[in-house]
């Protein structure tokens, strides 16, 4: 069972919306129930981040713990992207 909503946009939003159905090669009522979809049914951040949290919680790492292994990670990766000196 489906519901039709009726809805009143601002004329950016509705230009936009227009915008991206054509782009999209869709009707604007198929593309507003995809994007309204989407949005709606994607997880939280909260529920993306709950087993990094609940892994760290268990780790039992601290914050300076976490922020030295990402330094030394992003660190890492500036000095592998660096350009290497001629001999």
């Amino acid at each position: 069972m489906s519901t039709q909503l009726q809805i009143s946009l601002a004329p950016d939003v509705e230009a936009r919306l227009r915008a991206q159905a054509s782009a999209c090669g869709e009707e604007l009522e198929r593309h507003a129930e995809r994007v309204l979809s989407g949005t709606l049914l994607a997880p939280s951040l909260d529920e993306v981040l709950a087993s990094f949290r609940k892994e760290v919680a268990a780790s039992g790492a601290s914050d300076d713990d976490l922020d030295s292994f990402y330094e030394g990670l992003r660190d890492q990766v500036f000095n592998d992207r660096k350009p290497k000196k001629s001999a």
